[in-house]
């Protein structure tokens, strides 16, 4: 096994069973988002005792760990999503890490687990995309996609924090998320179930919160639908967010209407990003809370004329119609709305290098 130490102090062990030319060229031919991963990823330890420690680059391979660590039992984890873009030139580029370097510390908090400091947090991804550069996709809209995770490792049943935690990024290239273009998907408003509540974990990037919206998620497939949307949990009438992706509404005069941020939203990077790309285009925003009724009324009457989401996989999604047990309605003419496929497309060109970044966004990987 090669070994070497990378500038940025991470200890590189290359995998002795890395993908060949054309086992990565088959592999990357249409990868299906999060089914296809590079040969290595990073990881850091963390104890008590000794803090950050240990920076390596590894083969991607199975984790050992004991029965009893924490993440098992008690679910003691954060993670994040961003990705690489490549640029005309071949460079390769990141969409604002720090903040998701921390967002990351934000959940962490709220896990109580270990913040990474965002330097290490910036130079695991350098070190994993420079080993892992061949991954990179080349292909229109394509991306390398980047997971980092925090987890609790130390072997105790014990109910506190992990004394010992590993963190690590691995590495998915993927393709484009609409292969035949951006199509509008279909909307089912969760039945008895709620993402998070006042006081819990939904302003964290965690697990648990995932796991949460899975039965829903179901019962929206059930429904025909391929998305669900979450009311609060306190009175099961303001709409929240997608299982994955914050929402927005376009009202007939232009303006711009999004729930705001209660504490059991996800704070999206991509969504602030929207949101101050469209002031700059001259619409306003209007963050508030937002009843399940205003916006079903609005699409019936026109006064909402587009709806989306948006989130780091899919970038910005239009919403085609919203379902439940008592209404299915419409929105629009059923077809991706012009404001949509605007912001769509003014944050692609920045990630590809295609628009001028003036607000700084960008940072060059390496």
């Amino acid at each position: 096994m090669d070994s070497a130490t990378s500038p940025r102090s991470f200890e590189v062990s290359l995998n002795p069973a890395a993908a060949t030319d054309e086992e990565r060229a088959a592999a990357m031919a249409a990868p299906a988002f999060g089914q296809v991963f590079t040969d290595h990823l990073a990881r850091i330890t963390w104890t008590q005792a000794d803090g950050w420690h240990d920076r390596r680059i590894e083969p991607m391979r199975d984790l050992a760990l004991h029965p009893g660590a924490t993440i098992l039992h008690y679910g003691q984890q954060a993670f994040e999503g961003l990705k690489v873009y490549t640029h005309a030139d071949g460079s390769l580029w990141l969409f604002r890490p720090q903040a998701n370097a921390a967002r990351l510390a934000a959940s962490a908090a709220r896990m109580a687990l270990p913040a990474v400091p965002e330097e290490d947090f910036l130079a695991a991804i350098d070190a994993l995309v420079n080993a892992d550069r061949a991954w990179v996709p080349t292909a229109p809209e394509s991306s390398l996609y980047l997971r980092p995770l925090l987890i609790g490792t130390e072997p105790t049943l014990n109910v506190r924090a992990s004394h010992e935690v590993e963190f690590l990024v691995m590495a998915c290239p993927v393709g484009a998320y609409f292969p035949d273009g951006v199509k509008p998907v279909s909307i089912w408003v969760a039945q008895g179930y709620h993402r998070a509540g006042p006081g819990g974990t939904g302003t964290a990037k965690s697990a648990g919160n995932y796991a949460a919206s899975l039965l829903p998620q179901q019962q929206a497939q059930d429904n025909g639908c391929q998305q669900v949307l979450f009311l609060d949990a306190r009175e099961d009438k303001y709409i929240e967010e997608l299982g994955g992706m914050n929402v927005f509404a376009v009202r007939r005069d232009g303006s711009v209407l999004t729930p705001r941020l209660t504490g059991t939203i996800l704070e999206g990077v991509t969504r602030s990003s929207v949101i101050t790309l469209l002031q700059e285009s001259g619409r306003e925003v209007v963050e508030r809370d937002v009843t399940l009724e205003e916006l079903r009324a609005g699409i019936e009457t026109g006064e909402v004329a587009e709806v989306f989401a948006c989130g780091t996989a899919a970038v910005v999604t239009p919403l085609g119609s919203l379902k439940s047990p008592d209404f299915d309605v419409v929105v629009g003419d059923g077809s991706a709305g012009p404001v949509t496929m605007g912001i769509r497309q003014t944050l692609t060109d920045i990630y590809y290098g295609r628009a001028e970044d003036t607000h700084g966004w960008m940072r060059r990987v390496g």
